[in-house]
């Protein structure tokens, strides 16, 4: 049996954001099932980080990681982020929604401009009428493509740099409490430690399960994507991240002459390895076509990953109140990535009894607004 300093069970985005911090205080190891990290969900998605997701916290989380993708990298690195602007649309009877969320871009992201839809329009290829028209826009110079790959790749060198380990196939086949140790075994081997990280995303209340510990309610949604070929010979290189504000789709770029878009499905599903389903697939065809002025005529590829919600929809970063040594590092939502850099700040700083960071204190960011007691509390009142 291999004892280490933290186990951490899960290798997306939040499991090794998080290990490559914790990996400068001790011995840690990362668990992942399948035989690559971010198998089912990180390395799935169209990753871009804008303020158009999520509560007041998920939006402050975003703000500080933001801070991260925009510092400069050191000479040889491999950028993850590169700046690309977000362009948020609505509809005419949508004007309250376009009103709440300038406010959120007012104090998050000063250089915003609200157009009207024929502004918009001159950007990409927006109808301008219809019911499905866009009559306002809000639009963010200062968003960011997110390049998953370099991001997990940048953890797993840190993790290594500072001796930890990455296991590819070691799916936990048992969990068990001993003494004062948490006890993983897998196909190969069995690990014990007193701090276990439980990153599994869409698994992560079946991992509480199989450690005996009383699951949170995390919930996994499906999310579908589509690529297709962008209109005639034009350069769709530099067209903003678009994304209707509520229900509806986005779209961005990929290279010059393709490009990525969701209905912005959120179906829920058991933990699996997700495929897309026809309906969504012509519902966001359908959707692009009624609100541009574009087709998609042949849908170049599709696929389908799953993001996984607490029931507040917030992040839970945190020991269990009645599991000691038990971590949870879950319901990161379609977000994880762009508030991972936040993320795995809180949870060095809690897995390891640390001063809360200054930059979380400034975002108005507290612990009490993570730790997965606020959800027992929530289910025995």
């Amino acid at each position: 049996m291999r004892q280490v300093d933290t186990l951490i069970i899960g290798g997306g985005i939040a499991g090794l954001s998080a290990a490559a911090r914790l990996a400068r205080h001790g011995e840690t190891v990362v668990l992942e099932a399948e035989s690559q990290p971010g198998y089912h969900a990180s390395g799935r998605s169209v990753t871009f980080c804008h303020f158009g997701l999520g509560d007041g916290l998920v939006k402050a989380l975003t703000a500080v990681s933001r801070e991260t993708f925009a510092a400069p990298i050191s000479e040889g690195e491999t950028p993850v982020a590169h700046r690309h602007p977000a362009l948020h649309i609505a509809r005419a009877d949508q004007a309250a929604e376009v009103d709440a969320l300038e406010k959120v871009h007012r104090a998050l992201s000063p250089d915003y401009h609200r157009l009207s839809g024929k502004e918009a329009a001159k950007i990409v290829p927006l109808r301008t009428g219809g019911e499905a028209a866009t009559a306002f826009a809000l639009l963010d110079p200062n968003g960011f493509k997110l390049d998953p790959h370099a991001m997990l790749q940048r953890h797993i060198a840190a993790l290594r740099e500072a001796g930890g380990t990455l296991v590819t196939d070691a799916r936990a086949t048992a969990i068990r409490r001993d003494g004062g140790r948490w006890v993983v075994d897998t196909m190969d081997e069995s690990y014990a430690t007193t701090r276990l990280i439980n990153a599994a995303g869409a698994w992560a209340d079946q991992v509480a399960a199989m450690a005996g510990v009383a699951p949170i309610g995390i919930e996994p949604r499906r999310r579908t994507v589509i690529s297709f070929n962008g209109p005639g010979d034009t350069d769709v290189s530099a067209w903003p991240f678009t994304k209707t504000i509520g229900e509806g789709f986005y779209f961005l770029p990929e290279g010059t002459d393709r490009l990525l878009a969701s209905p912005q499905d959120e179906t829920v599903s058991e933990p699996c390895d997700a495929s897309p389903e026809e309906i969504d697939i012509a519902t966001i065809a359908w959707r692009i076509e009624e609100a541009t002025t574009m087709t998609v005529p042949r849908i170049a590829h599709r696929w389908a990953g799953l993001r996984s919600f607490a029931p507040d929809e917030r992040p839970v970063v945190g020991y269990d109140p009645d599991a000691p040594g038990f971590f949870w590092l879950a319901g990161q939502g379609g977000f994880g990535l762009q508030t991972s850099p936040a993320l795995s700040l809180a949870a060095e700083a809690l897995a390891m009894e640390l001063e809360w960071p200054e930059n979380l204190k400034r975002g108005g960011i507290g612990m009490q607004d993570l730790e997965p007691k606020r959800l027992r509390e929530r289910r025995s009142a």
